[in-house]
C-alpha cells in the first residue's frame, strides 16, 4: 500500500513540476521544442503505464468474474442437472459479455499507445 501511495505523490509531482516547466517556456520561447518533445516523452511513457496499470486491472476483474460465473454455473448444475444445457448456455452469454469488457479496455490502451490525441505533432 506504501509503494502505491508513494507511487502516486510521485505522479502528482511530476504534474505540477510541468506547470512550472510551461511557465519557464513561455518565459524563453527558444526551448519550446526541446520542452514539447520532453512533455510528449513523458506522455508516451504515462500512457505506456496507464496501458498495463488498466489491462492488469481489466485481466483481474475479468477472471474474477469469470472464475464466479463458472462457479455459479457448476453449482446450479449440481443441484439441478436437468438444467444444465440452459445455464451452460446462460454461461457463455455471461463469459461473452465478461471478455468485451477487457477487450474494450484493450482497445483504449491501444489508442492511448498508438493513436494518442494528446501527444504534439
Amino acid at each position: 500500500m506504501k509503494k502505491v501511495l508513494f507511487l502516486m505523490i510521485a505522479l502528482v509531482a511530476a504534474a505540477f513540476g510541468a506547470d512550472e516547466v510551461v511557465a519557464a517556456v513561455e518565459a524563453a520561447p527558444a526551448v519550446a521544442p526541446v520542452v514539447a518533445d520532453v512533455a510528449n516523452q513523458t506522455l508516451k511513457a504515462y500512457s505506456m503505464i496507464a496501458a498495463g496499470v488498466g489491462l492488469g486491472l481489466a485481466a483481474l476483474g475479468g477472471a474474477i468474474g469469470m472464475g464466479s460465473t463458472a462457479a455459479a454455473t457448476i453449482a446450479g448444475t449440481a443441484r439441478n442437472p436437468g438444467l444444465g444445457g440452459k445455464l451452460m448456455t446462460t454461461m457463455f452469454i455471461a463469459l461473452a459479455m465478461i471478455e468485451a469488457q477487457v477487450i474494450y479496455t484493450l482497445v483504449i490502451a491501444l489508442i492511448a499507445l498508438y493513436a494518442n490525441p494528446y501527444l504534439a505533432a
